[in-house]
């Protein structure tokens, strides 16, 4: 795949999902390098304040929101202030702001499934895709793969996880993981806020709990979903689509110091891993740099300080949300994508305070037993079978109040 990194012109980038925690560290590497990158377009949900505050520091030539009546009010109070950024609105405008001509680098950061369409946008458009919207390997692995591979365009995880990976299979990463010697991939889990919780603690947790991550600084659904080890779930199947991996070769290990970001076992007893302070802004510079390698602003590992390294198998008993994602994975097709769906609506209840925190795998497993998995033929197919997986883990939601 090619790339037009340039030192001397300076890559343009567009920024999806850019006043979330991915959005605003993306941001923070690109102004240390400013002669390297510059900000095309920028996106938000519905944070108007937010979004603002960013088109005046960084000038973009465009800032997109979701609902016409926000982007209404960004437009009129940047023209107040006299600023040129063209304002749009909706998810065709998220495609344009991915796919433009202009753009070099897409950070693609956008929670949840309203991410898919501009993350296939800029891989049919060959883009450099900096990928750290889960739900679009979740949902459409098979057909955000091949878009990539017919595009021509460059993948570049950004989950820690899987740029961890990244960083550590051989360089030439070519052919399936036994031609690369390879026998296994890790993921680390940090084991979220309730690693050691019982049964009982685990039906008690409040929001705010929940949200109170040990070691990350993450936007309240990742957060949670660390908690539950949903992510972990969820990162397993991203794994599958990144690196051809079947499920067993897939090894979850809960890491609570989260400094080893992820390993890999190759077949002659070698296991490389990547190290390295809790910082999502490292991989946000591998990705925007690759090959060539650039300055963070992360703070080098202390070893000393670190003292220890501890592992532990992840418990599917108290976190059942991780088997259900190996078990959405080996049924293959829309599986997956019914798991996702669930999961969001679930996990948003819960964020309300309607549910419990136990209440969450309890409606993903009746949305699961009840569903119809199908093979993948489209996203118009995939859209559908999100939608109705929404509804039906509402209706489970409404007897769970």
């Amino acid at each position: 795949m090619s790339d037009k990194f340039s030192a001397k012109v300076p890559q343009q980038v567009t920024i999806l999902g850019a006043t979330g925690t991915i959005g605003m560290q993306t941001l923070d590497v690109i102004s240390q390098h400013a002669e390297r990158f510059s900000v095309f377009a920028l996106s938000a949900n519905n944070n108007v304040a937010g979004l603002f505050s960013l088109c005046e520091k960084y000038q973009p030539q465009y800032a997109v929101l979701l609902q016409e009546v926000a982007a209404s009010h960004l437009r009129a109070q940047l023209q107040a202030a006299g600023s040129r950024t063209v304002v749009l609105h909706g998810e065709a405008a998220l495609c344009d702001i991915a796919n433009h001509a202009q753009v070099d680098i897409v950070m693609a950061a956008i929670v949840g499934a309203a991410g898919l369409h501009p993350a296939m946008a800029a891989a049919k458009a060959g883009k450099r895709i900096l990928l750290a919207n889960k739900e679009t390997l979740v949902m459409a692995g098979n057909l955000f793969m091949q878009a990539v591979r017919d595009g021509g365009a460059t993948l570049l995880p950004i989950d820690s996880e899987h740029n961890a990976i990244f960083q550590v299979m051989p360089q030439n990463k070519a052919g399936n993981l036994a031609q690369m010697g390879v026998k296994k991939i890790l993921l680390t889990a940090s084991g979220g806020p309730f690693r050691n919780a019982t049964i009982e603690k685990l039906q008690a947790v409040t929001r705010a709990e929940a949200l109170n991550h040990p070691n990350w600084v993450m936007g309240p659904k990742i957060t949670v979903d660390s908690a539950t080890l949903m992510n972990k779930g969820l990162e397993v199947i991203e794994a599958h689509w990144l690196f051809d991996a079947r499920p067993e070769q897939i090894d979850v290990v809960v890491h609570p110091q989260s400094v080893i970001h992820s390993m890999v076992e190759y077949v002659d007893g070698s296991i490389l891993a990547q190290l390295g302070n809790p910082d999502m802004r490292t991989p946000i510079a591998y990705g925007l740099a690759y090959p060539e390698r650039l300055s963070s602003g992360v703070s080098s590992l202390d070893l000393l300080a670190t003292a220890r390294l501890d592992f532990s198998a992840p418990d599917k008993v108290r976190f059942p949300c991780l088997q259900f994602a190996y078990d959405a994975l080996e049924a293959g097709g829309t599986a997956p994508a019914i798991l996702n769906a669930a999961n969001e609506i679930a996990v948003a209840a819960f964020l309300a305070e309607k549910i419990g925190f136990m209440a969450i795998p309890n409606a993903l497993e009746r949305v699961l037993s009840a569903a119809n998995f199908a093979a993948v033929e489209s996203i118009e197919q995939l859209v559908a079978v999100d939608a109705q997986a929404r509804r039906a883990t509402a209706e489970i939601i409404q007897t769970l109040c």
